[in-house]
């Protein structure tokens, strides 16, 4: 088989159609063990090495680097910034918007449109020029040279976007602004205002060579829901419904994307038009598929098993895994709560192993 065959078997799996071996995709930020498994030092050699790996498990697919230029070894946690080791470098800060907003008056005296251009707001994630469709257009021309047609045949090239609809107010303000004025009349101009922010964004997305769009938003913890369902009706799942339906009409399949626990709130973002879910091993993924046919599904698998690297309980995740695929023709091999650096490259390659003999649907 070579990637082409590889690939139509993750296009074939984003659409629900079953192929017969499941593809993977993976949240993967272990040089080290990818050192282990290929023999070639990842830092030394990141284009070689990564080369190597998708020799080995093509159905990965994952990138490669663009060249073989060593990288830096991280030194370890960078606590005076408050950030931890994270791949190949540091995660960033979880310090979001509390340095500009300090009341909850500045919360409400805020205009997400008169702020549109966020090319200098780190802190928000998706910091561009949200000023017009246009400046949106020519942000995305970098990655979408134009014209912009029909995407390829059976391509899981896709766009994302972070910041779907909660994760503007909680990056923008911080976690305790956001629940500290999230109830209050006056934050519904403010919401209005980042609705308005995306319904550009969106129409951009629906233009795109791509058929697949990636939506996040934390709308849950690993214990379920952050507000309650009065709440996400009324400020969120309205708007998944409009933007998504943009893209429905375009032609464009939406994957909803979460960390934690989404058992409470599946339903609901099926119900906006999202053909499917990646999200945490926390979730109840054997229901979703039970409920929705052929739906997406990502994430079961779960690092805390890897992280012990005992090879019977790896086998039976493993297992657990492939049992759920049964339920829906969207189903996809995925550690969910991601594979870090500290992952050991026995128990990774292990479960790559058994994917790729037992993830066969029969």
């Amino acid at each position: 088989m070579d990637f082409t065959t590889y690939r139509r078997e993750k296009y074939d799996a984003f659409m629900g159609l079953a192929p017969k071996h499941l593809p993977h995709w993976e949240h993967w930020s272990n040089p080290d063990a990818e050192t282990w498994i290929t023999g070639i030092d990842a830092y030394a050699h990141p284009k070689k090495c990564r080369e190597r790996l998708l020799e080995m498990y093509p159905r990965l697919d994952l990138p490669v680097p663009k060249d073989d230029a060593p990288i830096t070894r991280p030194t370890g946690d960078d606590t005076c910034h408050g950030t931890v080791r994270w791949g190949t470098g540091q995660t960033g800060t979880f310090i979001h918007g509390e340095q500009i907003f300090k009341t909850a008056e500045d919360v409400f005296n805020f205009s997400p449109l008169e702020h549109a251009d966020m090319t200098d707001w780190g802190f928000v994630v998706e910091h561009s020029d949200f000023t017009s469709v246009e400046s949106i257009e020519k942000h995305y021309e970098q990655a979408f040279p134009k014209p912009w047609g029909e995407p390829e045949p059976f391509s899981t090239r896709g766009v994302g976007f972070y910041n779907t609809t909660f994760m503007w107010p909680m990056l923008t303000f911080g976690w305790e602004l956001f629940l500290e004025c999230c109830l209050d009349e006056r934050f519904e101009r403010v919401m209005d205002e980042f609705a308005e922010i995306n319904r550009r964004v969106f129409s951009v997305f629906a233009k795109l060579p791509v058929k697949f769009v990636t939506c996040h938003d934390d709308i849950v913890t690993t214990r379920g829901p952050v507000c309650s369902p009065e709440w996400m009706h009324k400020y969120v799942f309205p708007r998944y419904e409009e933007y998504w339906g943009m893209l429905k009409a375009a032609g464009k399949r939406v994957i909803f994307m979460a960390d934690g626990c989404m058992d409470q709130y599946a339903d609901d973002v099926f119900a906006c038009g999202a053909s499917g879910i990646i999200s945490e091993p926390y979730t109840d993924y054997k229901t979703i598929a039970k409920n929705h046919k052929d739906c997406f599904l990502a994430g079961e698998g779960d690092n805390r098993i890897l992280k012990r690297n005992n090879p019977d309980e790896i086998s039976d995740m493993v297992d657990r895994m492939v049992e759920t695929s049964k339920l829906t023709g969207g189903y996809v091999m995925c550690i969910g709560n991601h594979i870090p650096w500290d992952i050991p490259g026995e128990a990774i390659k292990l479960y790559l192993d058994l994917a790729e003999e037992r993830a066969v649907r029969t």
